[in-house]
């Protein structure tokens, strides 16, 4: 049996939320909530690392869940975070490590499982959504150009790896000083190729306060 270890990045300070978007309410239970009690209940996953920036929160939450296994300390950027996470697991004995965003709490156990079952076998995997909407290119208040959308997707989390090929991955950056917007493009620098599966329109991420109300209405749908 493979060990499965997820890095649960919530460490933003919600600037543009107004507030830490992942202690929101959402049905009267923080964001962060929903999402750690979806990846709780996986069966597969082993262990949970828990990314915060605040330290009033840990024990509240080491107590509440049992796979919580540690509770890392936030970083400057996204990436800061995710290393910080990394650095606590068990790197010998894991084979895979889901990273996914705190404020994505309505991930289900299918999308789990694909990004899972394809980073096993792939070593690399992200969960995509196909861009629907006509693209432009903008300067300014100027529309350059129509931008075409095949082959264009959205990208989510969870995205998966095998512990080595992630690891190669955030030493890459570490030494080049690179700062990517996911784990994802950290991985295409080493060269690996990232295997991407049938994400889920749902898994929204929460960034405004209207993204509460569509959470809502997909929790009572």
């Amino acid at each position: 049996m493979s060990r499965i270890s997820a890095i649960v990045v919530a460490a933003g300070k919600g600037k543009r939320f107004g507030s830490s978007k992942q202690f929101v309410l959402l049905k009267g239970k923080p964001v962060l909530d929903h999402c750690l009690e979806r990846l709780e209940a996986h069966k597969d996953i082993s262990e949970i690392i828990l990314v915060l920036r605040d330290k009033k929160f840990e024990r509240r939450y080491l107590e509440y869940y049992r796979k919580i296994s540690a509770i890392a300390k936030g970083g400057r950027k996204r990436q800061n975070s995710v290393i910080s996470g990394f650095n606590r697991i068990d790197q010998k004995n894991t084979d895979i490590v889901l990273v996914h965003d705190g404020v994505r709490p309505l991930i289900t156990e299918d999308l789990l499982d694909r990004v899972i079952d394809a980073a096993q076998k792939k070593g690399a995997a992200v969960p995509v959504i196909p861009v629907e909407d006509t693209l432009k290119l903008v300067r300014g208040k100027d529309v350059l150009r129509t931008v075409a959308k095949k082959g264009l997707f959205r990208v989510q989390t969870p995205q998966g790896f095998s512990c080595d090929v992630l690891k190669k991955a955030l030493d890459k950056a570490i030494e080049d000083d690179y700062y990517g917007t996911d784990e994802a493009v950290l991985v295409e620098r080493t060269g690996i190729e990232i295997c991407a599966v049938e994400g889920d329109p749902r898994n929204i991420k929460v960034t405004t306060p209207d993204d509460i109300i569509i959470a809502e209405a997909f929790l009572e749908d």
